[in-house]
């Protein structure tokens, strides 16, 4: 049960990581989530992970805090799905792009739905 784990070394709070991540990245949406990700060389782990509630669509931060609760753990019960079947170390920031207070199980399958595509076009971009 380690693997269902989300720690420290995992989390993405480089300023400048984040600022190229907006800038260079890559994104993949399922709505309503949308997955920017960037290849980058990261010494510790091979995934940092962010995520992110406009706060043009959600003024209180109570509701945007819930949010990103419920965000970072969709993350951390489907990260198996990508953690140790990609190549390369990568920079991933998750966005909420919905307008209403998203349920649990909604936002789990949008991650699910995600992440399998973002593993999807990664092996893509390795066979062409």
């Amino acid at each position: 049960m380690s693997h269902f784990n989300f720690p420290k070394k995992e989390k993405l709070k480089s300023r400048k990581l984040i600022e190229q991540l907006f800038k260079e990245g890559k994104g993949i949406s399922s709505f309503p989530i949308k997955l920017i990700y960037l290849p980058c060389s990261i010494e510790s782990t091979p995934l940092k992970v962010g995520v992110t509630v406009a706060k043009r669509n959600f003024k209180s931060a109570v509701d945007r805090n819930r949010i990103k609760r419920l965000l970072r753990e969709g993350y951390r019960r489907n990260k198996h799905l990508v953690f140790n079947n990609i190549e390369g170390d990568f920079a991933l920031l998750f966005i909420y792009i919905g307008k209403q207070m998203p349920e649990h199980i909604i936002i789990e399958k949008a991650i699910i739905e995600v992440l399998t595509k973002f593993q999807k076009k990664l092996s893509n971009e390795k066979n062409s």
